[in-house]
């Protein structure tokens, strides 16, 4: 069955709900107190998109057996227009249900972690979440537009239970503080793929380091999982009780698992940055083609990174990527350099033109540093300062060297 033929059936069984029915059809009506609500949690895939993880909601029927997962991490690389409206930040995505033996099978198949969280709900609750995901499954209400962190599959599935838990869960998550920013925990769960760690990171502005509760660090699956384990709701009578009825580890990890704290870039960035522009400095002694070469290859990667990061801040919704400080230490002013580089491997001064773009991009990066020191400062980009300071420097003194 497809996932258009099961979301039709799903439909069909909500709609056949709200009439009267002599034969029972699972989920769909079975009275609350039958109902068995957990959390599915998956642990990250190889995948780049799957190193974050997963999770969807199960309802369980005890009287029929009948198991449905809901969860809202499909999208459709075949959607039109699907690669430009990511780039520009309009990602849509969908709600989905699936057999629960069917979709744990999978990650079980490719040595994913599962794990199931059996939820004290009553019945009234879990009747209610039944409704919920019902209504949203249908076809006109399961689109939404997807946001990494404010908006994605597991802040859908946190949302749809603090429903129904009359606002429990964000009372007790918003208290609480988090353990990382967004930028630390995109950098911990990407250190698979160092390349695509270090881009992401480069293009991450002030957005991801700004202090994180509890429920705005719960866009991650394994945090929600975390705090569930903590969170508590009103008993009946009085007092209350755990959240969690009970947890069981259904299959162990097969992979490779992320590491528990974030890298630190300072020290090997900086490192790298101290190399090139001493490269820079010795071929500009010894070897002018070498020079040329080194020298040309960072303005215009420099000046590409800019224009990326002026785009996703002008002209994308990527809002995690605005206002990035970085666009002051790589911007579009390196490629009105590249002239000045060729008159310097040939001995000749830089024009007063050249000049004063040298000077113009020197306090570019003085204000970046000046920024970054500044009480309040949100931005945590000292790898990327460490990065581009020594070799800024460098190719100032190299450029302006005949004068």
């Amino acid at each position: 069955m497809n996932r258009v033929q099961r979301v039709l059936a799903l439909v069909l069984l909500a709609l056949a709900s709200v009439a009267p029915a002599t034969v029972r059809a699972g989920i769909a009506d079975a009275p609350g107190a039958d109902l068995e609500v957990s959390l599915i949690t998956y642990g990250p895939g190889e995948i780049y998109w799957e190193r974050f993880g997963h999770d969807a909601i199960e309802l369980r029927d005890r009287a029929s057996g009948e198991a449905i997962n809901f969860n809202y991490g499909v999208f459709d690389f075949n959607e039109k227009n699907f690669l430009l409206n990511f780039a520009r930040g309009r990602m849509h995505y969908m709600m989905d249900a699936e057999p629960t033996d069917q979709e744990v099978a999978y990650y079980v198949g490719v040595g994913r972690s599962v794990t199931r969280q059996r939820l004290a709900l009553s019945a009234d609750q879990a009747a209610e979440l039944r409704d919920n995901l019902l209504w949203n499954l249908r076809p006109q209400n399961a689109g939404y537009d997807y946001d990494y962190y404010a908006d994605n599959c597991t802040t859908r599935v946190r949302d749809a239970l603090d429903k129904v838990l009359g606002g429990a869960l964000k009372a007790q998550f918003a208290a609480r503080p988090g353990g990382m920013t967004y930028r630390q925990q995109t950098d911990r769960l990407m250190r698979a793929q160092p390349w695509l760690m270090l881009v992401l990171d480069l293009g991450l502005g002030p957005y991801a380091d700004q202090p994180l509760n509890a429920w705005q660090e719960s866009f991650l699956p394994s945090v929600l999982e975390a705090q569930l384990r903590q969170a508590r709701v009103p008993a009946a009578g009085h007092g209350t009780r755990a959240l969690v009825g009970s947890e069981q580890a259904v299959s162990p990890n097969r992979l490779v698992a992320p590491p528990a704290s974030p890298p630190d870039l300072r020290l090997p960035l900086g490192v790298a940055g101290l190399a090139l522009g001493a490269l820079i400095v010795l071929c500009r002694r010894r070897w002018p083609t070498g020079y040329l070469l080194l020298g040309a290859s960072y303005l215009v990667a420099a000046g590409l990174v800019g224009l990326l990061l002026l785009g996703l801040w002008t002209l994308t919704s990527h809002h995690a990527a605005w206002a990035n400080a970085n666009l002051l230490l790589f911007n579009p002013l390196s490629f009105l350099l590249l002239p000045t580089l060729w008159r310097a491997r040939r001995g000749l001064p830089a024009s007063r033109f050249s000049d004063g773009v040298i000077v113009v991009q020197l306090l570019a990066v003085i204000a970046a540093v000046a920024l970054h020191l500044l009480p309040g400062t949100v931005q945590q980009n000292q790898p990327w300062l460490l990065f581009a300071l020594p070799c800024w420097l460098a190719l100032a003194w190299s450029l302006r060297r005949n004068r």
